[in-house]
């Protein structure tokens, strides 16, 4: 969040040499915003104990308030990043502790906040490690509007808030999507599947523009499932790496269908949403979509898993 202390021109920066990020960007109505680079902080969530928030110290813009850790990106870091190494360097988040669920993003055209939410994976104890907090604490979802919010958090709150009730989830029928290219998938199906799984990786790092999704927000980062049957089902061996990891976000999960393929797919989607995720399936397969449906999933046909390869 940007930092400014009386009669200073740029917060106070404990942590090594100046960054060229380090600087104002001045609004057209003359307001400062921290950050040259626009600037991104971290919502985690613990489903055991709320979100994590940072009491600002007095010197601050708006000390006294509670917001989330952050502060100004490097030149050509992402939001992700930028995040994360802000709430290490300010609360002491571990590596690997949270994954990114989604990313809103505050665009004034001259500058930018991103607000990364992050489920946390690895649970953990905030640590003061630089000068800019009283506190970090755990806060129960219910209680947040009970505290003196910095007016920049306060109003981006309650879209936060909407936000922490969704888990999106996406199913993909891989016969269908492969079936749905004509490359010679027939001649090695484990092979082919494992090359789309490896596609897929860009939509693990780089996530899904919400309107894709058919929800609110910015960018959403959904838990994957890919389904494979018959000889894809070798795909276990050839992609490893992702076979076996359970539906922490970030990762592609390999269900491999002892049977029928379609009902492994209706099986994995009743999984999801009794876990509570928003499920989208990826099939042109109009039997499967329909028996999908009527659980309360939303189907996209396989053209649209390959546009958003080929973007």
């Amino acid at each position: 969040m940007t930092i400014e202390p009386p009669g200073a021109s740029e917060p106070r920066r404990p942590h090594g040499p100046r960054d060229a990020g380090d600087a104002w960007v001045i609004a057209p109505s003359g307001e400062r915003y921290w950050g040259r680079f626009g600037a991104a902080g971290l919502l985690a969530v613990d489903p055991a104990r709320g979100v994590l928030l940072q009491h600002r110290v007095s010197w601050s813009h708006f000390g006294g308030t509670w917001a989330l850790p952050g502060g100004a990106r490097h030149e050509g870091e992402s939001a992700i990043a930028g995040a994360l190494r802000e709430a290490q360097e300010e609360a002491g988040v571990p590596d690997a502790a949270t994954t990114p669920r989604v990313v809103s993003v505050l665009d004034l055209g001259f500058w930018s906040y991103a607000t990364v939410v992050a489920d946390v994976m690895v649970p953990f104890d905030p640590v003061i490690s630089d000068p800019e907090s009283y506190e970090l604490t755990w806060v129960p979802i219910d209680d947040v509007d009970s505290y003196p919010l910095h007016p920049g958090f306060a109003a981006a709150w309650p879209a936060l808030r909407s936000m922490l009730s969704v888990t999106p989830a996406v199913v993909v029928d891989m016969a269908n999507v492969m079936g749905s290219v004509p490359d010679g998938w027939w001649k090695d199906r484990a092979g082919a599947a494992s090359r789309w799984l490896e596609r897929m990786d860009a939509l693990v790092e780089w996530g899904v523009d919400a309107a894709a999704l058919g929800l609110a927000g910015g960018t959403w980062f959904p838990r994957w499932s890919v389904v494979v049957e018959g000889q894809a089902r070798d795909v276990r061996a050839a992609a490893s790496r992702t076979a076996g990891r359970g539906y922490a976000g970030g990762d592609v999960h390999v269900v491999s269908a002892a049977g029928s393929g379609d009902d492994e797919i209706v099986a994995e989607v009743a999984r999801r949403l009794d876990a509570g995720d928003t499920v989208t399936v990826v099939t042109s397969d109009r039997e499967l979509a329909t028996r999908v449906e009527a659980l309360g999933a939303g189907v996209r046909g396989a053209r649209w898993l390959r546009e958003l390869l080929e973007a």
